[in-house]
């Protein structure tokens, strides 16, 4: 794969103009891109970009959206409404990643769309894409021009040489429709056909089409776990397969990426296209073998059905994208089907998202503290950092609606940024109050997003040293899920926080990957067992015996155990006989603001 991009670097050298205002993207991309040929211009607002695109046009522009003066978005549009500039691609870079804000961007003429945290390989494969894709435009016209030239000057032999560049003008448009990797049609060849759907429709009531957008699930795992190469060769084994189920007449193509869409058409039932979905979940069922490994795909896929109140095939293509959405968030591996009612969905997600950012501005986050007591002793020895937000007018608005949020847009780098820096200066003011008797460790929330920040060490690092707190004081927890979407990096960022003597906790243990693997390779202090089990641990002996196989399992491997979400004393009780070493729940206390959490450390130290 490495060769194959070299040489592809080489057959598509250009200009590139990166329009963003964060140093750290411009310094990442200004250092890899010429390496693979491309001469790199950068602009830190959108203002600047702008007044550099006239000075100076590029090949190519990589556009963030967030921006101080002015909008990605309109950018975008102000290029594409200037006749010098409106030919010019533009790929989004952004941290926002709902359905909505890809819309609209492909809505104010950007040609594709990258999130963040950027990958370098990804980047410079779809700008390969474009660059190759206006390389080709660029051919046809220019043998477009040569042909009107000839026909003028030539005419006995000028048939046979039409043919000739007639034959070389389709082989061109064909690249120009065709996925590189899968020989699949793209996605400016589907949204012809798809246009064309639209038009029979409206001619005739008895016609029927529907639309399937499909994302492979996890398909970064693989990438991160197996290589970009493995990748795309299991890309390919995926459009087989998926073609392989398609009738005569119908259409897929791939959108880039692990995305592809079907076009489905003479059937006369929607219960047909409904049989489809469930033929193309079970056949992904079968293991796919590539480079000698067995590699498992699921995909989750949104289905929207024709009618004649669409007028633009984006319109289906963007229900079709929240309806893939709506499987991924029922749990993957399944089907939906696009409903009106969506929208409303999308649009309270979408005010969600903007009253996020402004919450950020404003300071309405706090942090309320949930006392972890030792079960020997029922004495408090340390709390879990919990993050509230109250809305001005919408009131309490709960974690579970909002931190999901959070992830996608990826705001929850900054958030968890704030977090971590305001229980470090509250652990040092506990500390200057009660001096070296305090020993209170605080957890902190580690998402799979801050985890995966390239500078989250440097970003700790400042932390501490700013706030004065040593790393022993905290405890930071995290998934096994995050863990394993990381798998690459995780062993040396773990490594890191141990040699600050940061203590590690794997959050909800036994409900999800529960690879024993990486319990071993890296430095684990806790396990914490998640408030499923300890729910039903009187009304269920399983649970009962998981709850005892992972504190066997924790101790064996030099770990202690937090068990959550204990409510009653029979839990209490059960957790005790069976060695657990501590808990948190409503049995000893909810999460409490700054001013009870204070009262609990008083009353934890009587004599101070």
């Amino acid at each position: 794969m490495q060769e194959e991009l070299e040489e592809l670097s080489f057959a598509t050298k250009g200009k590139i103009l990166i329009v963003d205002d964060t140093p750290a993207n411009i310094n990442l991309l200004t250092d890899f891109l010429p390496s693979w040929g491309y001469e790199v211009e950068a602009a830190n607002s959108g203002t600047a970009g702008l007044a550099r695109v006239e000075v100076s046009p590029p090949d190519l522009i990589l556009l963030d959206i967030k921006m101080p003066d002015i909008e990605g978005y309109e950018v975008c549009r102000r290029l594409k409404a200037n006749p010098k500039t409106q030919n010019i691609p533009v790929i989004f870079l952004s941290a926002l990643d709902e359905v909505i804000d890809k819309v609209r961007a492909f809505e104010a003429g950007g040609v594709d769309y990258v999130t963040k945290p950027l990958q370098l390989q990804e980047v410079l494969v779809r700008i390969e894409s474009q660059m190759s894709l206006q390389l080709a435009k660029a051919e046809i016209c220019k043998l477009n021009a040569e042909l009107e030239e000839r026909v003028k000057q030539r005419t006995a032999e000028l048939e046979i040489e039409i043919l000739k560049h007639l034959e070389t003008q389709k082989k061109l448009e064909c690249l120009a429709f065709q996925d590189a990797l899968t020989g699949l049609p793209n996605r400016s060849l589907f949204l012809e056909r798809l246009e064309g759907a639209l038009n029979r429709i409206k001619r005739s009531a008895d016609y029927q089409f529907a639309v399937f957008f499909l994302d492979c699930d996890r398909f970064k795992l693989v990438n991160d776990s197996l290589g970009h190469l493995l990748g795309d060769l299991l890309l390919v084994e995926v459009a087989d397969r998926l073609q392989q189920l398609l009738s005569h007449g119908d259409s897929i193509a791939r959108f880039g990426g692990d995305e592809f869409s079907i076009l489905l058409e003479g059937f006369n039932h929607r219960e047909e296209a409904i049989a489809l979905a469930e033929l193309i979940e079970q056949s992904l069922n079968t293991p796919f073998e590539c480079g000698g490994q067995e590699i498992f795909v699921n995909v989750s896929i949104g289905i929207v059905f024709g009618t004649t109140d669409y007028d633009l095939p984006d319109t289906i293509l963007r229900d079709a994208d929240t309806a893939m959405y709506r499987a991924k968030a029922r749990g993957k591996a399944c089907f939906e089907v696009f409903h009106p009612d969506m929208h409303v969905l999308s649009s309270q997600a979408f005010e969600l998202q903007t009253n996020l950012r402004l919450a950020i501005e404003r300071q309405e986050f706090s942090i309320h503290y949930q006392p972890i007591v030792s079960l020997a002793t029922e004495g408090l020895v340390g709390f879990e950092a919990l993050l509230r937000w109250q809305h001005p007018i919408l009131g309490f608005i709960s974690p579970a609606d909002f931190i999901p949020v959070a992830e996608e847009t990826g705001l929850i780098v900054q958030l968890g940024e704030w977090i971590l820096r305001e229980v470090c200066f509250q652990i040092k003011a506990w500390q200057e109050k009660y001096g070296s008797q305090f020993s209170i460790k605080v957890s902190v929330n580690l998402s799979g997003r801050q985890f995966a920040f390239p500078d989250l060490i440097g970003q700790i690092d400042r932390i501490l040293a700013d706030t004065g707190v040593r790393g022993e004081m905290l405890k930071l927890e995290i998934t096994e899920s995050a863990i394993m979407d990381n798998a690459e990096t995780a062993d040396s960022v773990l490594k890191q926080l141990k040699e600050r003597q940061i203590q590690l906790c794997i959050d909800d243990f036994g409900t999800g990957y529960s690879s024993l693997s990486y319990l071993y390779r890296f430095p684990v202090n806790t396990l914490k067992v998640d408030r499923s089990f300890v729910n039903l641990i009187q009304a269920d002996s399983q649970n009962a015996a998981i709850v005892q196989t992972i504190i066997i399992l924790a101790h064996q491997l030099g770990m202690d155990v937090v068990a959550e979400g204990v409510e009653t004393l029979e839990q209490l009780e059960y957790l005790n006989a069976s060695g657990c070493e501590f808990a948190q729940g409503y049995y000893f206390a909810k999460p409490l603001p700054l001013n009870l959490a204070n009262v609990a450390i008083a009353k934890h130290f009587p004599n101070l």
